[in-house]
């Protein structure tokens, strides 16, 4: 009898049975949803241990400021801009994320348009550098005045110059040690306005030294202790006051210094970053893919292969690049470019070509010009074009060589395919 009475099921595993059927059919339709977002969100990308902090772009504070704890090893470019911030959550759109405990944004724009192209309302919040008729009317008073007094410091090499100009503006008077860099500065400036970036380069006009002339006749004594030869050409570059350094956002620096080359920066890794960032993002892709094509040396490459020795570099400023108080990058110095560059192809590409591929996303006019010279096989063209319109002594020091014309040609080319690989990705 006690053992039938063991036997026969009681009330409460039945209950337990009928409870575990039903809840059966909401169990399956949990496992239907998240095979569903499986499907619509594959994670290709690799991406870095659970608890890396986000922001490490080099703006702002640190992850230890903020008490967050360090990254876990070296990071990948793409696997650092992967992660949304710290105490941030992925929206279902690309680029929106939503602060956790604050009420989600009624519409959150992609910073990116069309996969590879910077959204014209970022590229809106840009700051606008030198607007054209402002440089145009600087060129043009620049060379009607007189030098009023020439003084040492502040432009870089020992041998150049900080001018007083008889209209009271001030300029930097570059005297090469070599034509070619005033040739690479003049050129690189006027291939910028080919481009439709010459608004990120200081105006820039040539000038030809002649102590007896009425240009430097009030400078005539700071012209004997200049050494400068009579009759050189140099640079006048307009001063800009309040200019600050830039350092390279830090993933650069730890790709480096981890031995690995970048991976492209693309649309999907933009999560977390604020405003302020994205607008100077869009600078540096037009920086990096104007000195690809100048084959400038002296900016971020200098930078990189200084590596080799000093493995904190990249924590320093970035040679040649400044900022406006208005947030707006500066290249400065461009004589490197083009006919330097070109001479040094061999030594400088392999830093110069990785910094392009790090680059894939543009903006959408600097693209289509690209296209535009790809297309009608007009880079050389289209710069002596400009050269010869816009500077009254570019007879002085020539045109690139029909060597050089074909590398600036090869380089657009390059440059051309690399955009359109990024659209395929």
């Amino acid at each position: 009898m006690k053992r039938a009475m063991r036997a026969a099921p009681g009330p409460l595993p039945l209950l337990g049975l009928l409870l575990l059927l039903g809840a059966l059919p909401g169990l399956w339709t949990l496992l239907l949803r998240l095979e569903a977002a499986a499907r619509r969100e594959p994670d290709s990308e690799p991406r870095p241990p659970a608890g890396t902090p986000s922001g490490l772009w080099g703006w702002g504070r640190s992850p230890a400021a903020r008490g967050e704890r360090g990254g876990d090893g070296q990071k990948t470019f793409r696997a650092l801009l992967a992660v949304p911030a710290a105490g941030q959550e992925e929206g279902g759109g690309e680029g929106q994320f939503v602060a956790a405990g604050s009420p989600p944004p009624a519409a959150t724009a992609s910073p990116v348009e069309r996969g590879i192209f910077w959204s014209r309302e970022l590229e809106a919040q840009v700051p606008p550098g030198f607007a054209a008729e402002e440089a145009a009317a600087w060129l043009s008073a620049a060379r009607a005045s007189r030098v009023a007094s020439l003084e040492r410091g502040g432009c870089g090499r020992s041998s150049n110059r900080l001018a007083r100009l008889s209209d009271g503006s001030r300029a930097c008077v570059r005297y090469g040690i070599n034509p070619e860099q005033i040739q690479g500065e003049a050129l690189s400036y006027h291939l910028a306005g080919v481009l439709g970036m010459q608004e990120r380069l200081p105006p820039m006009a040539l000038a030809l030294v002649e102590a007896r002339g009425r240009q430097w006749e009030s400078v005539r004594d700071e012209l004997r202790g200049s050494h400068w030869a009579e009759g050189a050409v140099v640079s006048l570059t307009r001063w800009v006051d309040n200019l600050t350094a830039v350092v390279a956002p830090a993933p650069w620096g730890a790709e480096a210094g981890a031995g690995r080359w970048l991976q492209p920066l693309s649309a999907g890794q933009l999560g977390g970053l604020s405003p302020s960032q994205l607008v100077e993002l869009v600078q540096w892709s037009d920086l990096i893919l104007f000195d690809y094509l100048t084959a400038n040396f002296d900016r971020l490459v200098s930078n990189l292969f200084s590596l080799q020795w000093d493995p904190r570099v990249m924590r320093r400023a970035t040679s040649n690049l400044l900022r406006a108080p208005d947030g707006g990058l500066v290249f400065m110095d461009n004589e490197a470019g083009l006919v330097h560059g070109y001479r040094l192809l061999a030594m400088w590409d392999p830093y110069n070509e990785p910094l392009l591929r790090s680059v894939c996303v543009f903006r959408e006019g600097t693209a289509r010009r690209v296209a535009e010279l790809h297309r009608r096989r007009s880079a050389a063209a289209e710069l002596r074009r400009r050269y010869r319109a816009r500077e009254p002594l570019w007879a002085r020091l020539g045109f690139l060589s029909e060597r050089q014309a074909e590398l600036l040609q090869a380089r657009v080319d390059f440059v051309h395919r690399h955009i359109a690989h990024c659209r395929a990705q």
